[in-house]
């Protein structure tokens, strides 16, 4: 499986930015997580194949993670990004029927990342 992201880009504070994920095949459970510079890995948002989303509470509102089945793609649309927004980001994946939960141990495939910076 490989996963492809895109969308990256440098906004000011208040702006918006969509990020997509291209995937190789179908998985169960998809997600965006990200890494600040200096800063553990977190997640951000995941869905399932019956398009249940989950969100941190940090991004709640802010953003929608949603999907396109047929073609296998992953979108993240970010809304009233702020600088602590900025981040590398990642596409992730996990083919296990489950939960589906934002969190790392859900999934087994990952992206290389695309860039988001924010500016204030």
């Amino acid at each position: 499986d490989q996963l492809v992201e895109s969308g990256g880009g440098s906004v000011e504070a208040g702006g918006s930015l969509i990020l997509s994920c291209e995937a190789s095949r179908y998985n169960y459970c998809l997600g965006w997580f990200r890494q600040a510079p200096g800063k553990e890995r977190e997640g951000v948002a995941t869905i399932n194949a019956y398009h249940t989303q989950r969100y941190t509470d940090s991004v709640r509102g802010r953003f929608t993670i949603s999907k396109d089945t047929a073609k296998n793609i992953l979108y993240l649309e970010m809304n009233d990004l702020r600088p602590d927004d900025t981040a590398t980001y990642y596409c992730a994946a996990g083919s296990a029927v489950g939960p589906c939960l934002v969190s790392s141990e859900a999934m087994d495939t990952w992206g290389k990342g695309t860039l988001v910076t924010i500016a204030s």
